[in-house]
């Protein structure tokens, strides 16, 4: 039902095409976007076709977003403007992808890992600036204290 749905906004949506829950596709340009046949766009993942600063103004502008035959975009993503996603490639869930993606691949983000150590806990009676002075930033070489 929801890529009947999303083609009847002006999605392009090829056949055998799995849209889940929460999936939001551009509402003020969807013809600008095209998913091809037996892909999958997995739960809350977020295509965007266009950027506007503050207004529909001249400053904002409209690029497509295509994803090609049998791709696989896992949970949480979010697609920008001006992509392409290769044939057969399969995006790794909570990936922000903002540049092409060659057919046939992995594509993700690096491992989460440890960034800094933190001497004030972050919680309702600690202010934000107070947190950021207690952070003691790890080298990215060997996540390590600096």
């Amino acid at each position: 039902m929801r890529p009947f749905l999303h083609r009847c906004r002006g999605v392009k949506i090829g056949q055998n095409v799995w849209i889940s829950q929460h999936v939001y596709i551009d509402e003020i340009h969807p013809e600008a976007v095209s998913i091809g046949s037996n892909s999958t766009i997995g739960l809350r993942t977020s295509i965007f076709s266009h950027f506007y600063w503050g207004s529909r103004r001249a400053d904002g502008y409209v690029k497509p977003v295509c994803i090609e035959e049998e791709v696989f975009i896992g949970p949480h993503c979010v697609i920008l403007p001006n992509v392409r996603i290769g044939k057969g490639s399969v995006i790794q869930a909570g990936t922000v992808v903002s540049r092409n993606v060659p057919p046939g691949v992995f594509w993700g983000n690096a491992p989460a890992g440890p960034l800094a150590r933190t001497n004030t806990s972050l919680k309702s009676s600690t202010s934000y600036a107070e947190f950021l002075k207690g952070l003691r930033p790890f080298r990215k070489s060997d996540g390590k204290d600096s």
